[in-house]
């Protein structure tokens, strides 16, 4: 059963990848050739001369967006599904649609809305090439940081909603999600190195169009995997009982 749910994780997320490409060509691919534009007037005006380009523009944009995001999807369709197989009836009563809603729901939010807040993207022409590593690094850690306080606070809601019922349970443990990554984003150092010159219409508009790729990408898992899953997997108990499924 395990194989079966990563095989369909996979094709969801060609298909999630699909979507990402379309939306990613029509709404974000126009932003990168402003800011790209952007760049090269700095450039001139510097009196530096062009880069040369090992790669074009019209591949970047083509086969190469499309490559990348297949790829991706791919592997992340892959990775929910082996997550969804883990907590299918272990963390809730709902069903495999409900399980993988919330299960996209909340790896939206951790691994995308709450990095992107402390973090966001940028198009070319914003950000120093010397602080790519270090960039990188912050991203990262602020990932895993959400993931994990999101993990705990499942747990800690899970063990609250005994006590509390399973509202005020998923409540308090969503206000401890907040205050943690809260904190953690207090703690990390903060990047600005975004030109005074540069849109800022462009700018929030990138930013905009890169969160909505991933709002797609989790959609698409969350709905379709869900409604592909539900076909084979049977009703399960909550808790223990979940481990002895076919």
């Amino acid at each position: 059963m395990v194989g079966r749910l990563l095989l369909r994780g996979m094709l969801v997320g060609v298909l999630a990848g699909i979507l990402i490409f379309a939306f990613a060509r029509t709404f974000g691919e126009p932003l990168v050739d402003r800011a790209i534009a952007f760049e090269e007037q700095a450039a001139q005006a510097a009196g530096e001369m062009p880069e040369p380009e090992i790669v074009s523009r019209a591949t970047q944009a083509g086969l190469g967006l499309f490559t990348g995001s297949i790829i991706y999807a791919t592997a992340v369709g892959g990775l929910f599904a082996l997550v969804f197989a883990y907590v299918y009836g272990r963390v809730s009563t709902f069903g495999a649609r409900g399980t993988a809603a919330l299960l996209a729901l909340a790896a939206f939010i951790a691994i995308s809305v709450v990095p992107d807040i402390k973090y966001p993207a940028n198009p070319p022409a914003v950000g120093n090439p010397d602080t790519i590593g270090a960039r990188t690094e912050l991203f990262f850690i602020m990932i895993v940081a959400s993931v994990i306080g999101m993990i705990v606070a499942v747990g800690f809601g899970r063990r609250l909603a005994a006590r509390y019922g399973s509202w005020n349970g998923a409540i308090l443990a969503g206000i401890g999600y907040i205050l943690f990554v809260a904190l953690i984003q207090y703690l990390l150092p903060s990047i600005n190195e975004v030109p005074e010159q540069f849109s800022a219409v462009v700018l929030w508009r990138f930013r905009i169009a890169a969160l909505g790729m991933h709002a797609i990408l989790w959609t698409t898992l969350g709905l379709a995997f869900g409604a592909w899953a539900e076909r084979d997997l049977p009703q399960v108990r909550y808790g223990r009982a979940a481990t002895r499924r076919a």
